[in-house]
């Protein structure tokens, strides 16, 4: 009876493991993308992995927070707050924007970004945040549902996979292909998919009366 006990108990974990894994994959897709970016931006600066890595962690983690505490029934950011987080990645695009005009007649060899000094951790983790600030909404009820223990393991295949997230963009903008192309137009993708971002969580959200 035991034995039977312990065997379901196992079957259930790797059950929430298994959704763990599904939902984040299926809420955070688009995370590699701008990761990738990201990793362009910081090609050859010292410690950019180390600080989008950080960032990734940082924006993700808050997200997280703010799920757990909801999931509590604590609302630390309110639903309709939500879509004036877009305003953080809109003006980042926008500040990416006016570095990639000043930069626009350097030197190829110095790179789009020169001059740049690679992304900041605050600035990672503010996108992250603002790009996931919908995903608390399908976090809140899977936490509230699971149950302390089942929360914990969904809080722990997220961060994991946080980690699996932050090497598959870099594994993205260091391939020769993806590299060149990211090299030549990373500096104009970077503020455009910023920018589209913002605008995207802006009106959807219908902040400003924009819905």
């Amino acid at each position: 009876m035991l034995d039977g006990k312990k065997a379901g108990a196992a079957h259930v974990s790797l059950g929430i493991i298994g959704q763990a894994v599904g939902l984040f994959a299926v809420t955070n897709i688009d995370d590699i993308v701008i990761l990738a970016l990201f990793f362009a931006q910081g090609a050859g600066v010292k410690g950019a992995t180390r600080n989008i890595a950080a960032g990734q962690y940082l924006g993700f983690t808050a997200i997280v927070a703010v799920a757990v505490a909801a999931a509590f029934g604590a609302t630390f950011l309110p639903e309709s707050a939500v879509p004036y987080l877009g305003l953080l990645p809109l003006a980042l695009g926008v500040k990416a924007a006016v570095q990639a005009w000043r930069h626009r007649g350097d030197d190829d060899d110095d790179g789009p970004e020169a001059g740049s000094g690679g992304p900041g951790i605050l600035e990672v983790a503010a996108v992250t945040f603002a790009n996931g600030g919908d995903n608390i909404g399908v976090y809140v009820p899977v936490f509230a549902t699971a149950g302390v223990g089942g929360m914990s393991v969904y809080v722990a295949v997220f961060l994991v996979l946080v980690a699996v997230w932050v090497a598959a963009g870099r594994y993205f903008a260091t391939r020769p292909v993806i590299a060149k192309a990211l090299s030549r137009w990373g500096h104009v993708l970077l503020p455009v998919v910023l920018i589209g971002i913002g605008l995207l969580i802006v009106v959807e959200g219908g902040a400003f009366g924009l819905a």
